[in-house]
C-alpha cells in the first residue's frame, strides 16, 4: 500500500470516528437527521458561550489595527517563529512597499495557522508597522474574545467581500486564503498540494480593483498535527455550513489531548519547521478569463510548493 493510500485509509477511519463522536454512524438517514437537528445547535451555543466578554468590538474592523501593539509584540512573535518553528521566509522584497496588493496564500495548520503568524511578523518587521496589512479570518475567530482582541490589532478582519474591497481601497496589502477551511484541514499527506477547491473569487477581486496578485506558498503547517481528513460528510450532516459557515468537521491527532475535533478541546502545534516563499507578482488584467487567471496562479503556486516539499527530508524536522 502506498503512503497516500494508507493516509486515505486513516482519513476514512477518522471520519468514521467523527460519526461515533457525535453519537451515530453517518450513513443511516434517521441518525443523520437527529444529529443535524441537535448537534448543530449545540455547536452554535458552544461558540456563543465563548462570546460573553465584550472586549470592545470595533464599529469598523479595519480600524482596529494597532501599530503600537504590533511593534510591542513583534519580538515575542519573532522568538516563537525562530526558536519553535525554525521559520524561514523568502522573497519579501517581491511585495510592493506601498499601495494595494493581493497576497494569495495556501492555507495550512487547521485553526492554529503558524505560517500566518510567522508571515505577519516578518511582513511587519520588513515593511514596518505603519504599512497597512490585513489578513482574512473565519467568522468563528471573532466570537472568541481573546483571539478577537489580539488578532484584530494585528490587522486580521472577518472574511467578507466588503472587507476585502474596502481594505484594497485603503491601499492595504491584503492576505487571502481561497482554500479556506477546506484547504487548512486537508490531510497531512497532502501538505504539498494547493487545493483552492475551484474558488476563483480572488481573481475577480484582483481584476475588479486592478491590483497585482503576489502568491505566497508555505509548507510545514500540515505537520503541526496529524490531520486525518476534512470530515465533509459530517459537516453536511450537521448542516454546519448554514449555522457556522463550516464545510468541514475534521479530526486531528496532537498533544496534549491526543484526539481533537476542529482543534478542540485543545491542541498544541508540533514544532514543525515552517518555510514560506513569496513568488513574483502576477498581473491578471481584465483581458484574461477568470479560469485562466485561476489556473495561472495555482499552477505557479503548486510548482513552488512542490519545490519546497522536495527540500524536506523528514516530517516536522524539515
Amino acid at each position: 500500500m502506498t503512503a497516500a493510500r494508507a493516509g486515505y485509509a486513516i482519513g476514512d477511519a477518522g471520519n468514521a470516528l467523527i460519526g461515533r463522536l457525535i453519537g451515530a454512524a453517518l450513513p443511516p438517514a434517521a441518525a443523520t437527521l437527529r444529529i443535524a437537528g441537535v448537534g448543530a445547535a449545540d455547536l452554535v451555543r458552544a461558540f456563543d458561550l465563548l462570546d460573553v466578554v465584550d472586549d470592545g468590538v470595533p464599529d469598523d474592523w479595519l480600524d482596529a489595527r494597532d501599530p503600537d501593539y504590533i511593534r510591542a509584540t513583534l519580538p515575542a512573535m519573532r522568538l516563537m517563529g525562530d526558536v519553535y518553528f525554525r521559520a524561514e521566509v523568502r522573497g519579501l522584497d517581491r511585495i510592493p512597499a506601498e499601495g494595494p496588493v493581493l497576497l494569495v496564500g495556501n492555507h495550512s495548520g487547521g485553526t492554529l495557522i503558524a505560517d500566518t503568524f510567522i508571515f505577519g511578523e516578518r511582513f511587519y518587521a520588513h515593511f514596518g508597522a505603519e504599512r497597512v496589512f490585513h489578513q482574512l479570518a473565519h467568522d468563528l475567530v471573532f466570537r472568541v474574545p481573546g483571539p478577537r482582541a489580539s488578532l484584530s490589532r494585528y490587522g486580521t478582519v472577518p472574511a467578507s467581500p466588503e472587507n476585502m474591497r474596502r481594505a484594497l481601497g485603503r491601499g492595504a496589502a491584503l492576505l487571502v486564503y481561497p482554500g479556506g477551511d477546506h484547504e487548512t484541514y486537508r490531510p497531512s499527506w497532502e501538505s504539498d498540494r494547493i487545493d483552492f477547491a475551484g474558488r476563483t473569487g480572488f481573481v475577480k477581486l484582483a481584476r475588479e480593483h486592478g491590483v497585482p496578485v503576489v502568491p505566497v506558498v508555505a509548507i510545514g503547517g500540515q505537520e503541526t498535527a496529524l490531520f486525518l481528513g476534512q470530515g465533509r460528510r459530517a459537516a453536511r450532516a450537521l448542516r454546519l455550513d448554514r449555522t457556522l459557515r463550516l464545510k468541514v468537521l475534521p479530526v486531528q491527532v496532537a498533544p496534549p489531548a491526543g484526539l481533537t475535533l476542529l482543534d478542540l478541546p485543545l491542541r498544541i502545534p508540533l514544532p514543525a519547521k515552517i518555510t514560506i516563499q513569496v513568488l513574483p507578482r502576477v498581473e491578471l488584467g481584465t483581458g484574461r478569463a477568470v479560469e485562466d487567471g485561476y489556473r495561472l496562479v495555482t499552477e505557479r503556486m503548486q510548482r513552488a510548493l512542490s519545490e519546497l516539499a522536495s527540500e524536506r527530508t523528514l516530517p516536522v524536522v524539515g
